[in-house]
């Protein structure tokens, strides 16, 4: 009787390992998952503030080009946050969405030439906090 009872121990302990590193390595692909997300939201981010630069040099010819670049931008804030649960990740997403606001604001107050370095500064730094 006792080995049996040594037997059903050692079965509950395996058992109970296993759990805990199928969590483990479920949480472990969760996050290396919602890192690539990031990664690769940020690279969309950092596409879309090239094409706003372009389209700012090119305004006169196409001025719908900076909405939808700025549109664009907001998107992929949108889809970022929704897929990270990361503090530094969250800051630098809502100074990004910051900066556009300003773009935008200056745009609809007539101005032509908006300063898009703090936008700039922003999509470097969540590419910087999403790079794992």
């Amino acid at each position: 009787m006792g080995a049996s009872r040594r037997r059903r121990s050692r079965i509950t302990i395996v058992a109970a390992v296993a759990v805990g590193l199928t969590a483990g390595l479920t949480t472990g692909c969760d996050a290396v998952t919602k890192a690539l997300d990031c990664v690769q939201t940020a690279e969309a981010v950092a596409d879309s503030v090239t094409d706003l630069q372009q389209a700012m040099e090119s305004a006169a010819n196409d001025p719908t080009q900076i909405d939808e670049s700025l549109d664009s931008i907001d998107k992929n804030l949108n889809d970022i946050g929704d897929k990270t649960d990361n503090a530094d990740v969250d800051k630098a997403v809502d100074d990004l969405a910051a900066a556009v606001g300003n773009v935008r604001t200056a745009i609809e107050n007539g101005d032509e030439t908006p300063d898009l370095s703090p936008v700039t500064d922003a999509a470097g730094e969540l590419t910087k906090v999403c790079t794992p």
